[in-house]
């Protein structure tokens, strides 16, 4: 298998697409066409992980924090950035990274975290807006049912656990061919009128390209007349962070405890405790202050993130209880997500989890 071949699969549960403006994500050392003898999968590519890499004869890194964040004007091996990068091209090495892709997966990071916590039933806590577009398109009666099934096989008309959602409507279309043109209906230089049917579907902007392309390949018409609009409509497959609820309420003090545990935090930092039972709970792995708000919308009893500062922990103001556990502790599972994603899809694929703690905090 080619670079390519392994990072469509990962694009698969996590599209580019999705990933956030300001992330670098995607293949950032190597070329795609490289054929690949074996992954390593890790949180950050540091040069202990490129060198664990050459040891298992695996010269494609799949991490999830993209080792070049920032433009890069030298490679001199003066700062670790470098370092990595520069070994990672003499041994022939190429670096993939997923971050934020993967942290807007309903299937991704924040998943993890519910799955371990037992968090049941969870959904997206901060859909992630404009990201769902809405073709419309005319096709003659005759053929209108062959484009829309072309169109659904492609990825249009889903919604949620919905497929083949469509609406149509049936009117009358003009057009006069002219000098040049090979029209399929209608004769060069006369109007044409001919009962079309109107169809509208919505599909996820990612799918855009081959949804297109499927329209294309089986519309009737020389010249296909068609429309893209985006939706504010917010997509509820799609965006940070979780909310779930525990299958049985616990007390704060026990539940914080089963968090450090289940989490392998060395210490739980958290806002004042309120004396209420622990239900509903909210997950965001890495830097989560920005989402305290959202936690508090949607009626968490707990928000658990990292990167918490001093002055935002006031932001609980006695609404839920904010935990920061720590970033690489929040995010720490990701490496078992995805060998057990890439070893579903290609089994007899050599596919290893990295043995690098790469946590760059430490505590007394």
């Amino acid at each position: 298998m080619t670079v390519k071949d392994i990072t469509k699969i990962l694009e698969e549960l996590a599209p580019l697409q999705h990933a956030e403006d300001f992330d670098n994500v995607g293949l950032l050392v190597g070329n795609v066409n490289m054929d690949v003898r074996g992954v390593l999968v890790t949180l950050d590519t540091l040069e202990e992980v490129v060198d664990e890499a050459i040891k298992k004869e695996c010269n494609l890194i799949v991490s999830f924090h993209p080792i070049i964040f920032k433009g890069l004007k030298k490679l001199t091996g003066s700062n670790y950035v470098e370092r990595v990068v520069l070994k990672a091209i003499t041994n022939n090495i190429a670096i993939y990274s997923m971050h934020t892709a993967l942290d807007n997966s309903n299937a991704g990071v924040n998943a993890k975290i519910c799955e371990v916590l037992d968090i049941q039933n969870p959904k997206i806590l901060i859909p992630k807006s404009k990201t769902i577009k809405k073709l419309v398109t005319y096709a003659p009666i005759e053929s209108a049912e062959e484009v829309k099934s072309a169109l659904f096989r492609a990825g249009a008309g889903e919604m949620g656990n919905y497929s083949n959602c469509s609406f149509s409507s049936e009117g009358v279309g003009s057009f006069k061919p002219e000098e040049g043109t090979n029209p399929t209906l209608g004769e060069i230089g006369k109007v044409q009128l001919e009962k079309e049917m109107q169809i509208n579907m919505i599909f996820s902007f990612e799918k855009q390209a081959t949804i297109l392309s499927a329209l294309f390949k089986n519309h009737p018409y020389e010249e296909v007349a068609y429309e893209i609009l985006t939706l504010e409509n917010t997509n509820l497959d799609i965006g940070m962070g979780m909310i779930g609820e525990l299958e049985t309420e616990m007390e704060e003090g026990a539940f914080l405890k089963m968090v450090k545990n289940r989490m392998n935090a060395s210490v739980v930092r958290h806002s004042k405790l309120r004396d209420k039972k622990v239900k509903r709970v909210a997950v965001l792995g890495g830097s989560g202050a920005f989402a305290i708000p959202y936690a508090k919308k949607a009626k968490a009893d707990v928000f658990i993130t990292s990167d918490i500062k001093y002055h935002e922990f006031y932001q609980a103001e006695g609404q839920l209880v904010i935990a920061d556990i720590g970033h690489f502790e929040t995010e720490q599972f990701t490496k078992e997500l995805l060998v057990d994603y890439l070893i579903k899809k290609i089994p007899n694929f050599a596919v290893a989890l990295s043995e690098s703690i790469t946590n760059p905090i430490k505590y007394l």
